[in-house]
Parts: C-alpha cells; sequence; structure tokens
C-alpha cells in the first residue's frame, strides 16, 4: 500500500513538472488547457496552416484556406454613401462632414468609395439604356469639383482623349521631338469629346463608359469614387462648353441645363438634399439580381 502511494507521488509531481515545461528552441512548451490561452479565431492574411488551432483538418475546407484574403459574398456592398443631389455647397460639406465622422466624438467615418448600385449592364444594348436614361449629374457644379475633375480627368483620360477634350492625347499624337514630344501609338482613336455626337449625349453615355469602359478603353469603377466619376464628367462637360465659347461653372451653365446645375443656382432653391444612386429603370424597381 505504501509502494502504491509513493508510486502515485511520483506521477503526480511529474505531472506537474511537464506541466510547467519551459518553452526553448523549437519547442513551445507545455499548457495546461491550450484552448484556453490561444484564440480560436483565424489568423488573418496567413498563407500556413496555425498548427495550435487548426482544428479541422477533418474538414473539406482547411483554415489555410479559410484564411486567405477572399472575395466578398455576392451582393456585399462596403459602407459608403450613394450621394446627393440639388443641394447646395453648405449642405454638402455639412453631409460629407458627417459622412467622415466629424460631427461627434468618436464617430465612425464612412468611406467614400464606389460602390454604388448601378442598375445597368456591361452590354451594348445597356449602355443605349443608360444614354437614354442617366441625364443630368447628381452633384451640382462647383469650382472645387471642377478642380477635382479636371486633376483626375488628366490623370485617367487626358493621356488619351486629349487635355482639351479632343481626343489626341499623348498615346495617340504623332511625335514632335523638337518640342520634347515623343508621342505615341494607339490601336484606336479615342473618342474625341467636342463632336456634336458627344455635346448632345447624356451624361448616362459617359458615366456607363467610366463604369464598364469602351472598346479598348478600360472601365475606372475601381480607381474611381462615385463622385469622383461625375466630377471627370462635370470637367467634361466644361471643356465642350470651352469649345464651343459657352460657360459651364459653379455661377452658370449655358452648355445644357439639363446636364448640370450651378451651385449657385442650387443655393437660391435649397430643397433638402436627397441620398441616391444612379436611377433605376422603372422596370428594374423591386427586382432582385435573380430578376424576380
Amino acid at each position: 500500500m505504501k509502494n502504491f502511494k509513493y508510486i502515485l507521488y511520483s506521477v503526480v509531481a511529474v505531472g506537474l513538472l511537464y506541466s510547467c515545461t519551459p518553452a526553448g528552441g523549437n519547442f513551445a512548451g507545455t499548457e495546461y488547457m491550450p484552448d484556453m490561452a490561444h484564440s480560436v479565431g483565424y489568423e488573418s492574411q496567413s498563407f500556413a496552416n496555425y498548427k495550435r488551432n487548426n482544428w479541422d483538418s477533418a474538414s473539406v475546407i482547411s483554415r489555410k484556406f479559410l484564411s486567405r484574403p477572399l472575395d466578398p459574398a455576392e451582393g456585399t456592398i462596403p459602407r459608403g454613401y450613394a450621394g446627393f443631389s440639388f443641394s447646395g455647397p453648405e449642405a454638402y460639406d455639412s453631409i460629407m462632414n458627417i459622412l467622415r465622422g466629424g460631427n461627434k466624438l468618436n464617430a465612425i467615418a464612412v468611406p467614400v468609395n464606389g460602390k454604388v448600385p448601378y442598375h445597368y449592364t456591361d452590354t451594348e444594348e445597356e449602355r443605349i439604356r443608360a444614354s437614354k436614361a442617366i441625364v443630368g449629374n447628381p452633384f451640382p457644379i462647383t469650382e472645387a469639383g471642377l478642380a477635382k475633375g479636371k486633376e483626375l480627368y488628366e490623370i485617367y483620360c487626358g493621356i488619351c482623349h486629349g487635355e482639351n477634350g479632343g481626343g489626341q492625347g499623348y498615346l495617340v499624337r504623332d511625335a514632335n521631338p523638337a518640342k520634347g514630344d515623343l508621342g505615341g501609338v494607339y490601336p484606336a482613336a479615342p473618342a474625341n469629346f467636342l463632336l456634336d455626337t458627344f455635346y448632345i449625349s447624356n451624361n448616362g453615355r459617359f458615366y456607363h463608359a467610366i463604369m464598364y469602359g469602351k472598346n479598348v478603353m478600360g472601365g475606372y469603377i475601381e480607381k474611381l469614387s462615385f463622385e469622383e466619376r461625375w466630377q471627370v464628367i462635370h470637367h467634361i462637360r466644361s471643356l465642350q462648353a470651352t469649345a464651343k465659347g459657352l460657360v459651364y461653372n459653379a455661377s452658370a451653365n449655358t452648355l445644357n441645363p439639363n446636364f448640370g446645375i450651378p451651385a449657385v443656382l442650387v443655393k437660391k432653391s435649397a430643397p433638402a438634399p436627397k441620398l441616391l444612386s444612379a436611377p433605376a429603370p422603372a422596370s428594374e424597381v423591386g427586382k432582385t439580381k435573380s430578376g424576380k
């Protein structure tokens, strides 16, 4: 009996000592109830199995796969905003301040992104439909918006369409070494926005092209936010107005009143701001992606 007692004491002592084995080298040590010490959460952005938490060896999907960056679920829309129309400069600044979290202490800022519902697909038929349905610009013409639109246009558009919108950008025009212009060769002539066909086109024609691209031009849906797309369109309209000897700015729009409302006119009427996205055709209202 005494021997059994000593054996029992010895086993308990060894167990206690082993449970406190220190870590060293490649040995992480031994812990009592390791699930209490380590989170079972995935190691985000990790491309290797985490051996302590890899409890799903029998699963058809490994934790290694689930921890990788994946595409969002279908229909997922990041936090953002759809924009608002017919709002004066004061209302615009106020709403943007709220979206950026500046309205109260510890407010959560809403990132301004391009993930706004767009009810037209990337087909020629839908391009024509969008060109007819989307007429005006949901943002008023402001000096700040025109300046931003000019900056974005010169970054993304001017290299092909030209700084003045005439379709003679750097990648198209012939080289002129005497002036330091190396020029470029483009497989297809880009659109000349100063032609009458673009001058009379609704804003939907430009917006759809920015979303999906056209011919050899790629789409800019991931490069320009919702507001930035409309700012670029404002700038294109201002280029057209300049070519026609007309005015398109925050004070007046003699190009076409349907394409943009000057901020000074909006400020006078000052109706309540209205959150919106690109207009959906009446036939699409109430439908889901499955068409039901």
